[in-house]
């Protein structure tokens, strides 16, 4: 067990340990089955304090420290891996407003959302801007008190059924790459504001990731997050922590299917005795086991060094990186142990191998993460 966990981190993962149980995990089937957004457990959320996990406890915050988050998520991810990630991105928005938004900002947002009133949605990615984040092509032109947005986003994550999008898009024509991004907060339903096409996908079925589209939508210059010209700078200032938070998830993921994997080799018998008792398949128990027990460690690593206020990029690549790989493994490998049972769906490891796939994808791809750790590791050289 790791060794910095107070008591207080203790009771709050226990808790939403049960909640995840209770409320999520038995429903998970139905949800992915369904494509069925779960508004309804929200609010119970909001009411435990994961709604504000970044934001001040004066605008209904429980801003906790980041290895309390990675708890969370994990217990969260081990439930339902959708559920996790919508909630992320949702405090993903709210911890941005809170660090970058004016008074009126704050006041005028943050409550509504911690709260549960209001879900958030982050949109930076457009088709030809994921990985190269400040290739935007989405433009906001001032017009006396207005921004007039233009373009569109894609792989939005609670497209369709956020209440506030967080909306990067390219402010000034004269403005290059990375200095002429700027931050705005859209409404659901202002006028030129529309959803798109929603993703029809291989997993994460519950949590809805669509187009969003802005043809001369108006608003207020007041909306816009931060100085013009700081988009960027906001959008990636949540990319450790948001590393974190998915690698928290994925290693929940993954403990979910060893303990499906294990409890199924303990009762299915082949040849006369338990399939776990045959050294092939207590080899991949094994090696699935340690997976998962060193990405816990490498995510509690990074979320303490955020703590701490020790430069993270680098552990948080390394969990990120590492945890999402052995997910992908780990549950694979529980789809292998099952055998046929793990292929269909009255067992639940092959839904945790499809929603598992694209965390290796998104908050980066893990061949960016590698790129990160390898910059890190030789500094200037890394360029040269």
């Amino acid at each position: 067990m790791f060794s910095r966990l107070t008591d207080e981190q203790t009771a709050i993962r226990d808790a939403v340990r049960e909640f995840a149980q209770k409320e999520i995990a038995p429903h998970a089937d139905q949800w992915d089955e369904e494509h069925a957004f779960p508004r309804d457990i929200f609010r119970p959320m909001a009411e435990m304090g994961l709604a504000g996990l970044l934001a001040p406890e004066e605008y209904g915050g429980s801003q906790l420290p980041r290895l309390t988050g990675a708890l969370i998520y994990e217990e969260l991810g081990k439930a339902d891996m959708g559920t996790a990630v919508w909630l992320s991105v949702h405090n993903m928005v709210t911890g941005a407003i809170s660090r970058y938004g004016d008074d009126e900002q704050r006041t005028r947002w943050i409550p509504r959302l911690t709260s549960g009133d209001a879900l958030g949605a982050f949109s930076l990615s457009e088709a030809h801007a994921g990985s190269d984040a400040a290739n935007l092509q989405c433009a906001a032109r001032r017009d006396g008190d207005s921004y007039i947005l233009n373009g569109s986003k894609f792989w939005v994550t609670n497209a369709g059924v956020a209440d506030l999008y967080l909306v990067f898009a390219r402010t000034g024509a004269g403005y290059k790459r990375a200095h002429g991004v700027s931050a705005f907060l859209v409404g659901q339903g202002t006028p030129g504001f529309t959803i798109g096409k929603l993703e029809r996908k291989m997993g994460l079925r519950a949590s809805p990731t669509g187009e969003l589209l802005f043809d001369h939508c108006q608003i207020p210059a007041s909306n816009r997050l931060g100085a013009e010209g700081d988009g960027l700078k906001i959008a990636l200032s949540g990319l450790d922590g948001g590393r974190i938070n998915i690698a928290a998830t994925a290693t929940g993921v993954a403990q979910a299917a060893l303990d499906v994997a294990t409890n199924y080799a303990r009762e299915r018998e082949a040849f006369g005795k338990p399939i776990g008792a045959f050294e092939g398949i207590q080899f991949m128990l094994a090696d699935m086991a340690m997976k998962v027990e060193a990405s816990r460690l490498l995510v509690h690593q990074a979320a303490a060094a955020m703590d701490d206020g020790v430069p993270a990029t680098q552990y948080a690549a390394m969990a990120k990186c590492f945890a999402t790989d052995a997910a992908m493994a780990v549950t694979t490998d529980a789809v292998q142990v099952l055998g046929g049972a793990g292929y269909v769906r009255d067992w639940p490891v092959e839904r945790y191998m499809r929603d598992v796939k694209v965390a290796q994808i998104f908050e980066g791809t893990n061949q960016i993460q590698r790129v990160v750790i390898a910059r890190a590791l030789l500094g200037s050289a890394a360029s040269a």
